[in-house]
């Protein structure tokens, strides 16, 4: 156990929180305190927990960051421009150093299938969805992140899908952290739910407007009813200095389909896990990401795909992109239920290392305890591949411009699988910028 800021420390902290938050629902009363008493007894983990073993939370644990909960924040509408993928007609909710800012928001033209709000005024309300599912996903008795979001919880947004109903547009929520952020820390929460036969695009993006030192401990809740498909992209692009932990725990029931897409170049530190149940026949998950750094970044990222019906499938995509002295991890494991028969299966991970400095530590598991599966899992790790590069030189392009060019191509890959083409655009750009020095409006 790593101590930093938790005994005392976290005990004065919580005990004002709990004065300034009272009036609060008995049940969200309920879930504080006992998220806070899981927070205490499990300690922050050390490297000697099999799920932490190449991460050491100790720079979190030290920084002793406040959790925030009041207004405050310096943003503008023009900060925003390089976050919005240029769609001004998306319902978008925004939030400033974890706290909703209406007057950045614009959900005016939200249709009548759809609902988009904040969370603290779910909690003023007594909102009956979000008593039913807060917490419900996200179990925080045995993850320490998750105990001390839900211990301070306070804002994040809701979302819901009726049922039947097909959102044509993406739905955008906007986590912004500014210079007023520095040296505390927030807990975004974050509640989906898409009902029967829905369809909907969530995007999340995490990002700063400076380079303040600060902690982001984000919780996500996912629920997709029977047959519905909801494509939910997260895009983290911290400050970088900050720390990012981001949790994402979803529950499938029968012929649902989450597609998700991680993609992470901010933060000094940053992990992010990523966690389906296939609870009904014939649903299936879809995990992709790509993960890029240099300096001393590093960046984890854990999955867990849950099969536990029969007939369900999944297929898994990550690829990090390593510089300078920067550390990558990927620990994936796809887990088969006895009574999951007929499970189809795929995990892969390809990580490039660009300097003799980089590292990766990458782990994708199978637990399988059905006979009738078909799954498959594999990691591979390289440097860009001589062949072509001689193949490119060979054709006039000089060496670094080829070695970049490649480099981009290897991250490319897995960006074509993202549909909302805005969104693909505007990553591409952006990787094709980092690797090439290329800037361009479109890709």
């Amino acid at each position: 156990m790593t101590e930093g800021l938790g005994g005392s420390g976290y005990t004065t902290e919580y005990q004002a929180f709990s004065r300034a938050a009272r009036g609060a629902p008995s049940w969200l009363d309920t879930i504080r305190q006992c998220a806070f008493e899981s927070f205490q007894a499990l300690g922050f983990p050390t490297t000697k927990n099999e799920d932490w073993h190449f991460t050491s939370v100790a720079p979190i644990a030290e920084a002793a960051y406040p959790p925030r909960v009041a207004p405050g924040g310096d943003v503008k509408p023009t900060d925003l421009a390089p976050f919005t993928f240029g769609a001004s007609d998306w319902p978008t909710i925004v939030f400033v150093n974890g706290v909703f800012a209406p007057a950045l928001s614009s959900l005016e033209a939200l249709p009548e299938g759809v609902k988009v709000y904040d969370m603290a005024t779910a909690f003023r309300t007594d909102d009956p969805l979000v008593e039913r599912h807060l917490s419900k996903f996200a179990a925080y008795e045995l993850n320490i992140f998750t105990a001390l979001n839900s211990a301070f919880v306070n804002d994040g947004a809701v979302v819901r899908i009726a049922k039947e109903f097909e959102v044509d547009r993406p739905i955008h929520i906007l986590f912004v952290s500014d210079a007023i952020a520095a040296k505390t820390q927030s807990n975004p929460r974050t509640l989906i739910i898409a009902e029967r036969n829905s369809k909907a695009t969530v995007i999340e993006s995490y990002v700063a407007t400076g380079e303040a030192s600060y902690f982001t401990n984000a919780v996500t809740e996912v629920l997709l009813e029977d047959g519905a498909n909801l494509s939910h992209l997260k895009i983290q692009r911290e400050s970088p200095r900050a720390f990012h932990v981001g949790t994402i725990e979803a529950e499938q029931k029968r012929d649902s389909h989450y597609q998700s897409f991680s993609f992470a170049t901010g933060a000094a530190l940053s992990r992010t896990n990523i966690y389906t149940t296939l609870d009904g026949e014939g649903a299936g998950a879809t995990l992709n990401g790509l993960y890029m750094l240099d300096g001393e970044q590093h960046c984890d990222h854990q999955t867990k795909i849950e099969h536990a019906q029969p007939n369900c499938f999944s297929r898994e995509l990550y690829k990090g992109v390593l510089d300078g002295a920067s550390h990558g991890v990927f620990n994936g494991k796809v887990y088969v239920d006895p009574i999951a028969q007929k499970t189809d299966g795929k995990q892969t991970n390809k990580v490039l290392l660009l300097s003799e400095r980089a590292q990766v530590d990458t782990k994708p598991q199978l637990e399988i305890f059905a006979d009738d599966v078909k799954c498959t899992h594999g990691a591979t790790v390289g440097r860009v591949d001589e062949t072509a590069l001689f193949y490119m030189k060979s054709r006039g392009v000089n060496k670094e411009l080829a070695r970049r060019l490649l480099t981009y191509a290897f991250a490319a890959e897995v960006l074509e699988t993202i549909e909302i083409e805005a969104v693909r655009q505007e990553l591409e750009r952006a990787t094709l910028h980092r690797f090439t020095g290329i800037e361009v409006s479109t890709v």
